[in-house]
């Protein structure tokens, strides 16, 4: 391992993101699913964009932008602010959901914004980010091609390049993406110190481990009660589970999994340093299981995908086993049906 030292600091994303006027906090809410009580947290309608992804992008911009141009945050969004970062292009890969943060923080911000999209995002993504004002090229067939591509974009452009996955020598941008999905960690243990009734076990979704790490980390610094942390991914594409296995970052192989935005072949490096230490279990689902979660899902009244509904998707399966014959889980709805935010 790189035993990289990371820290999050969940206070300066709450003190920007709670400034901005599309920010609320997404619904926590209990549902009774196979007599057991089970906590969701419902991100498919956050910031209007329908995705957790928004509380990463969104911030990690801001950040950035005051990095490039020296500008305080007080200056973010005004006349000035607009009239700096318009010299400020943002380039990133994305699987959809976060070229859709960055392009909506760029255009928040008045900066530019280019997405490179592999052949398997769907076209509705496309137009999403078109009309947030990014520029998008399609760029390889997998996501990892797509990577690639922006890198050499960045490179020869000279735009600032907005990862959500970390590798060496490349880890602060993707770190300010996670920073800013601690917001979700912190509304989440607000309620249960409220509440006082704290889950037992956390089921998270990951793709290259971002919402992944960056709960896992706020979960083990400042949760009170320590729940049981669950990883789930595609079956398509475990990296996770397999670098943890090898002690190092794996990249696999596999097919396109109808979990596009969890169809990642090599993790993060800092949601691994992370994960490879919080993590209880790790769970692997196949494409069908997460259509069923979908429906599943619909039947609570939250319309979701396959990525985003992973993490239910492997709860109901661990109810239908009774693995956890007492348990008080927690899920994540990590996006709504693609086109509906």
């Amino acid at each position: 391992m790189n035993n990289v030292d990371i820290k999050l600091n969940p206070a300066l994303p709450q003190q920007m993101l709670r400034s901005c006027p599309a920010y609320r906090p997404s619904p926590l809410a209990q549902h009774e699913i196979a007599g057991h009580q089970v906590w969701i947290k419902d991100e498919t309608h956050r910031m209007g964009l329908g995705a957790f992804k928004a509380m990463g992008g969104v911030y990690a911009v801001a950040e950035l932008l005051l990095h490039e141009t020296g500008l305080m945050q007080a200056d973010l969004a005004t006349d000035r602010g607009r009239a700096a970062a318009a010299n400020v292009t943002f380039v990133c890969a994305s699987a959809g959901n976060h070229g859709m943060a960055v392009a909506a923080g760029a255009r928040l911000f008045g900066a530019k914004c280019r997405i490179h999209l592999a052949e398997t995002v769907p076209e509705d993504f496309v137009e999403r980010l078109r009309a947030k004002g990014s520029e998008v090229v399609r760029s390889g067939a997998t996501y990892e091609e797509s990577i690639s591509a922006a890198i050499e974009d960045a490179k020869e452009s000279g735009a600032v390049h907005l990862a959500d996955g970390s590798w060496p020598g490349y880890t602060e941008p993707p770190r300010l993406v996670m920073e800013g999905y601690t917001v979700i960690a912190e509304e989440m243990r607000d309620s249960f110190v409220s509440s006082g009734n704290w889950p037992t076990h956390v089921y998270l979704q990951a793709g290259v481990g971002g919402l992944a790490g960056a709960m896992a980390y706020m979960i083990r610094t400042n949760w009170a009660v320590q729940p049981e942390i669950i990883v789930v991914e595609p079956d398509a594409a475990p990296c996770l589970q397999h670098s943890a296995e090898a002690g190092k970052i794996a990249t696999v192989s596999g097919p396109v999994s109808n979990m596009g935005r969890l169809d990642c072949k090599t993790p993060s490096m800092l949601a691994f340093e992370i994960l490879s230490k919080a993590t209880d279990r790790y769970v692997s689902i196949s494409d069908k299981a997460a259509t069923w979660g979908v429906e599943q899902a619909a039947l609570l009244g939250i319309a979701s995908t396959p990525s985003g509904a992973a993490g239910l998707t492997t709860l109901l399966q661990d109810l239908d086993a009774g693995i956890y014959p007492e348990m008080r889980p927690l899920v994540i709805l990590s996006e709504g049906a693609v086109g509906d935010a």
